[in-house]
């Protein structure tokens, strides 16, 4: 039996666990530091599999890890698995028209759920190699909350948690399989809590200093700073508290978060202080004062090449998931969903990846049956960002991604949740999990590819990771 097929079979053995965990998860549909019960149950899994396992780490309650260790315990290998669900996204299982569980529930419209369970089943997958081939090695499990919110793999690299791994793998739901290519941008974000003083607002409005006045005064400023930035740099806001309903009330506090993202973190450090410059003005203005409560940050995440051409071979050995009729029926269904705006940004994406010739083909069986190649030289630029870019600050990481949704699927939507349980999500979990087990277990048996992995982050990170957050900075469990 080759390792491939071992591994094949360990992850379907445990497969209608591992699916039933999913589905589970997915209704839990638990918000960014509230997964209490979905991390209950994979822990809860992991003990039962002969894992060790550590709640409440890095300062966060759902935050833990499970390790299993063989023989003299090295190489060290982790696995990453999230889930966390985001607000307002519920919708019913498998159902291509919109209709939520609850109305403004939340939903695992990135497929969190599928990231978590998949990369479970993989280090189940690798725990059972080590017994079977009485290999030396270690394999851990990485449970990481929060990264649709402040995240927290930030606070893990912080606390040490990723020091002496060897390497990581992880993976994320997507429409195409493939050794992720993104460079994905730097992000911070804080909360800008404005304090002025109540006033009758036709009575008196004289004696009033208006904190809503200074929040959208600081909007009119950061819109002016957008045309004077880089063009792949993002300001983001959201109104958090706006002091009230009352009009005749001058509103003496008022709160907007800010988050901006640019391709590096010492941009992104940059950025944030002109923006706080303008929260400043504004409190200027307006005669309120401001307090600037800075929350969260994330390192960019860059490809790790040394782990990547491992990936590559072991997913195209891996192949796509194995569509069905049904399959790409379901999948059809919810590609109509999208309006013609939408589609016609699709079918450019379609003739960028598969070719102008095959728009029509893939509209017609829109699921990705192939395994596209990763290149160092086509690694791009996106807008997007996610706390694996702290951990690959930290330790040689990398990040796959493999089909769970019809081609030219909008993430964060009710069609993602949707998606994330129903036959799609199955079979591209189970996929991810056998592409990471492969990588895990061809990249333990080549320390020439361990330390070049190594070189790329010491190169990176100059001989140590650096948060881009102070110690002062603790995981906003409730704030955020």
């Amino acid at each position: 039996m080759t390792d491939l097929q071992f591994l094949e079979q360990a992850v379907d053995v445990k497969a209608e666990k591992i699916l039933a965990a999913n589905d589970k998860i997915w209704e839990y549909a638990e918000l960014a530091f509230h997964e209490t019960k979905s991390a209950a149950l994979l822990t809860s899994i992991l003990r039962d599999e002969g894992f060790t396992v550590v709640t409440g780490c890095a300062g966060i309650p759902t935050c833990f890890t499970g390790a299993f260790t063989y023989g003299s315990g090295g190489p060290v290998m982790g696995i990453l698995g999230e889930y966390d669900a985001l607000s307002s996204l519920s919708q019913k299982a498998a159902e291509p028209q919109k209709e939520p569980v609850k109305a403004g529930a939340p939903g695992h419209g990135c497929g969190h759920c599928a990231l978590g369970t998949g990369s479970l089943a993989a280090a189940l997958a690798v725990k059972e190699y080590l017994i079977a081939n009485k290999k030396a090695g270690t394999v851990i499990y990485f449970g990481c909350p929060a990264e649709e919110g402040a995240g927290s793999k930030q606070f893990m690299a912080r606390a040490g948690m990723f020091d002496g791994v060897d390497f990581i793998y992880t993976w994320h739901p997507a429409t195409k399989n493939a050794v992720d290519n993104s460079h994905n941008n730097a992000i911070m974000g804080a909360n800008f809590e404005f304090t002025g003083i109540a006033a009758h607002a036709g009575g008196c409005p004289h004696l009033g200093r208006s904190a809503l006045d200074a929040v959208e005064l600081m909007s009119v400023g950061c819109n002016y700073l957008r045309e004077h930035t880089i063009p792949e740099a993002r300001i983001h806001y959201a109104y958090i508290d706006a002091g009230g309903t009352a009009p005749n009330v001058v509103q003496d506090h008022a709160i907007v978060r800010y988050e901006v993202r640019s391709p590096l973190v010492s941009q992104v450090k940059e950025l944030f202080e002109r923006v706080k410059n303008v929260a400043r003005g504004a409190a200027l203005m307006t005669d309120t004062t401001v307090r600037c409560d800075l929350s969260m940050a994330f390192t960019e995440y860059i490809p790790n090449n040394a782990l990547a051409a491992v990936a590559d071979e072991c997913l195209r050995e891996v192949g796509a998931p194995k569509w069905d009729a049904s399959d790409y029926a379901l999948a059809k269904a919810f590609l109509e969903t999208y309006n013609e705006q939408t589609m016609a940004s699709i079918r450019e994406e379609i003739a960028e990846l598969y070719g102008e010739e095959r728009v029509g083909e893939i509209l017609a069986r829109p699921l990705d049956s192939e395994v596209h190649p990763f290149s160092p030289d086509k690694v791009r630029i996106v807008a997007g960002s996610t706390d694996v870019g702290d951990v690959g600050c930290a330790a040689p990481t990398l990040n796959i991604n493999v089909a769970t949704a019809c081609v030219g699927n909008v993430g964060h939507s009710w069609q993602m949740t949707a998606q994330s349980c129903s036959p799609l999500a199955h079979k591209g979990l189970l996929t991810a999990a056998k592409a990471i087990a492969l990588s895990c277990v061809r990249t333990m048996d080549r320390p020439d590819v361990i330390a070049a992995a190594k070189k790329e982050v010491l190169k990176r990170n100059g001989g140590s990771y650096t948060c881009p957050l102070p110690d002062s900075v603790l995981p906003p469990l409730e704030t955020y």
